[in-house]
């Protein structure tokens, strides 16, 4: 068998990897020709993916890269892998989804599988991307050709989250397409989960991000409540996971990123108003986590006034850029909003992070590309009024950290391991 799968990111090359080591040959497709040129050299761009892995598959020929979407002729499925950001209205933008339909629609074959993975609102796959295939093909589906969605689950930097152990949930636009995608499936994923439609597919993912999304808004709105008490969020919830039942601990943060929980409910909210319905307590949630980083805003001009000092002109370090600890993903962080929000304040700021060495050109932050992480040593972290923890990363040394900087912003407690003199730690 022979597959193209589309887009070669957090979400793409994992799978590509998969499929390759379980005998399928491996075509990966990208508009990106740096990443196409970096496969086709055996070497990995993403940081926990090793490039061994990669080489020794390119040259067992089982992986290969191109940007011609022709190739979509030589095989047998197709599997779509690519962003689906929201616009500048906050809106779903499904628009790379329907560009690579138009792509590969004029080289369809009869019989070919077409699946999508990326997470999307209700109806993308059967409504949206089967009508820019037939029109564009000639061919109809579940007819000339299978359609199927089965939505990515990918815990990027997580050692223990390997892509043929996550259960695959698998929607087909009929019995016939269910069929094919869960044979397809099944030679690289262990365990596979089919549901009755694509629908279905769909609304797993959305329900599994927006379960994440509410139960994080509800510990950054307790964590605001609970500081007003003088009441440490974080010991209330390390008190209340010891409850053997009925609990699952979440944990507050400066507002929420990665390409799931900060943009999936917003389809589903935008989808809904399509049949009439409201969704007031997803769009609340999406509200509290939007406010996080004015919250830690907030605190930093405490900290700041605490020691006599205005955050206009005060030089500030944001530490950790990654959305998440010990990985160099960009999508969605918090940390963007944080510079952005602190520089309109007349702040000076930087940024140190041990995993991104510059900030490289991105779709929504552009205006900071080509911005360096500042070198971690004790002359340039002493120098800052301020450091703010945005992501918790291993690789930095916080009790160097306690040494170096008098006026710390703690929004991750983990400085709640490290021996500092009271006053100096401002939780957030």
């Amino acid at each position: 068998m022979k597959i193209a799968i589309i887009g070669l990111g957090y979400v793409g090359l994992p799978l590509c990897l998969q499929f390759a080591r379980n005998d399928v040959e491996v075509l990966g497709l990208d508009i990106d020709p740096a990443k196409v040129d970096s496969i086709n050299r055996g070497e990995s761009y993403i940081q926990h993916i090793n490039s061994g892995d990669v080489r020794q598959l390119v040259d067992a020929k089982k992986f290969s890269a191109s940007n011609d979407f022709a190739g979509v002729r030589t095989v047998d499925a197709v599997l779509i892998c690519v962003p689906t950001p929201l616009d500048k209205h906050r809106e779903p933008d499904i628009s790379y989804i329907l560009k690579t339909g138009e792509a590969i629609a004029p080289h369809l074959r009869r019989g070919t599988l077409v699946v999508l993975e990326s997470t999307t609102y209700p109806g993308t796959t059967e409504e949206d991307l089967r009508a820019v295939l037939e029109s564009g093909s000639g061919l109809k589906a579940g007819a000339d050709f299978h359609l199927a969605y089965s939505p990515e689950r990918e815990d990027p930097g997580n050692p223990e989250s390997k892509v043929e152990f996550i259960p695959k949930v698998v929607g087909g636009l009929t019995p016939a397409c269910l069929e094919k995608a869960m044979s397809l499936y099944s030679r690289a994923i262990k365990t596979l989960v089919p549901v009755s439609s694509c629908r279905a597919a769909e609304a797993t993912k959305l329900l599994e991000n927006i379960f994440r999304s509410v139960n994080i808004a509800l510990v950054n709105e307790l964590k605001v409540v609970y500081a007003a008490m003088g009441i440490d969020i974080w010991e209330v919830i390390n008190a209340a996971k010891t409850k053997p039942f009925g609990y699952m601990p979440f944990y507050p943060g400066p507002g929420l990123g990665g390409h799931c929980i900060p943009i999936d409910p917003f389809y589903l909210t935008w989808k809904a108003r399509e049949f009439g319905q409201n969704t007031r307590f997803i769009e609340l949630a999406g509200e509290i986590n939007t406010a996080m980083p004015h919250y830690v805003v907030s605190r930093v001009v405490d900290a700041l006034n605490a020691k006599r000092k205005s955050i206009n002109g005060s030089r500030i370090l944001l530490l950790g850029l990654a959305y998440k600890p010990n990985v160099d993903d960009l999508r969605e962080s918090p940390t963007f909003v944080l510079l952005d929000l602190l520089k309109e304040r007349g702040a000076e700021v930087a940024y140190h992070d041990p995993h991104i060495a510059e900030i490289p050109t991105t779709r929504e932050h552009s205006h900071w590309a080509g911005t360096k992480s500042v070198e971690w040593t004790q002359e340039n972290i002493s120098n800052y009024d301020a450091v703010v923890i945005a992501t918790a990363h291993q690789a930095v040394n916080y009790e160097q950290l306690a040494e170096w900087c008098g006026c710390i912003i703690d929004s991750r407690n983990i400085m709640a391991k490290v021996k500092v003199e009271q006053g100096r730690i401002w939780k957030a």
